[in-house]
């Protein structure tokens, strides 16, 4: 990402997000980051339509509507699947993708899919990445 993109992006997120603690706007940059290089990274078609609102952001690919959530298994606290469900109905989206974001690089995925069961991810979520975000690599778990 581009020093004057990330810039803007920081002031738009400070502008609109005015009535979040600085914590949580921080959160908020890391995941507009995290947004930006993984559709960068998976399809540069991307386009991002929102990722103000809530902590799904929606894109649109090949004139679709989806919705992408992060988590990070260290710092993120887990979103109730039956919200993403709701969001994915009011939104209308044609997907729903969880993506579990890590800094290094992860040689085995069992930690990862120990969570998906654990969780029931693959009943709410269509499609299931493991982003390696200093490596650029995504992985499908699902």
């Amino acid at each position: 990402m581009e020093l004057v993109v990330f810039q803007e992006l920081t002031k738009e997120i400070s502008s609109e997000c005015f009535f979040m603690t600085e914590s949580q706007q921080e959160e908020k940059i890391i995941q507009v980051i995290d947004l930006h290089h993984f559709t960068n990274c998976l399809d540069p078609e991307i386009k991002i339509l929102d990722y103000i609102q809530h902590p799904i952001n929606t894109i649109q690919q090949n004139g679709e509507k989806k919705g992408i959530l992060f988590h990070d298994m260290k710092h993120s606290s887990f979103i109730d699947c039956n919200t993403s469900e709701e969001f994915k109905r009011r939104h209308q989206l044609s997907e729903l993708w969880f993506v579990f974001v890590e800094e290094g690089k992860v040689a085995h995925t069992t930690h990862y899919t120990d969570f998906i069961i654990e969780n029931s991810l693959e009943i709410f979520y269509d499609q299931i990445f493991l982003f390696q975000f200093f490596q650029s690599d995504i992985k499908k778990l699902k």
